[in-house]
């Protein structure tokens, strides 16, 4: 029988065997010095990368507790904030109820509010006595002159609290040092 050797290399001799050391070459570095070489590079590389985490995960951590505390802080801040807004708001609704009334007042205030400030307004002219009728105030008074009258009526005309202003009746008396003029002004009230 023929044995065709497919592989090309001679077949070993059986007898003593012979452990080959590896040779020692000029021509570059050996590969286990290579291997070891990269693994020492690649330790190191780890290495570092794991104190660059390291450091990452105490800064992080740092951030969770100051973060952790100024979250305890805002939490009593915004407890007092809402406190305060209840507050606010309890104020607000009683301040609105109060101008809601003084806004739906009626009755002799506003009307005698108006007029002081009218008649104020008016030089040489007093009011005697006034009568509220509801719908029309009638006015006794008295002048210096017709015209301190006139301007009377002008100016409770542009108040905007009364719509109609008419002269009742004006008469001169002379039983004072001076001449003065009583009057009797009908005020029709002008719808709110």
């Amino acid at each position: 029988m023929i044995r065709i050797n497919l592989l090309g290399l001679a077949k070993p001799k059986k007898g003593r065997r012979r452990f080959a050391l590896p040779k020692l070459t000029t021509e570059g570095p050996s590969p286990l010095i290579t291997g070891l070489a990269l693994l020492v590079l690649a330790g190191a590389g780890i290495y570092y990368y794991y104190v660059l985490l390291e450091k990452q995960h105490e800064k992080l951590q740092a951030d969770i507790s100051d973060a952790t505390r100024t979250i305890t802080s805002m939490t009593k801040v915004k407890q007092a904030f809402l406190e305060r807004q209840k507050e606010y708001d309890a104020y607000k609704r009683r301040y609105d109820i109060i101008d809601q009334l003084r806004a739906g007042q009626v009755g002799p205030v506003p009307l005698l509010v108006n007029l002081s400030e009218t008649i104020n307004q008016t030089e040489g002219v007093w009011v005697l006595n006034m009568h509220d009728d509801g719908a029309t105030v009638s006015l006794d008074g008295m002048a210096l002159g017709p015209n301190n009258v006139a301007n009377l009526m002008t100016n409770l005309k542009k108040s905007g609290y009364y719509k109609n202003v008419e002269l009742k009746d004006t008469f001169q008396e002379d039983g004072h040092k001076m001449q003065t003029f009583s009057f009797t002004l009908v005020c029709e009230k002008a719808k709110a």
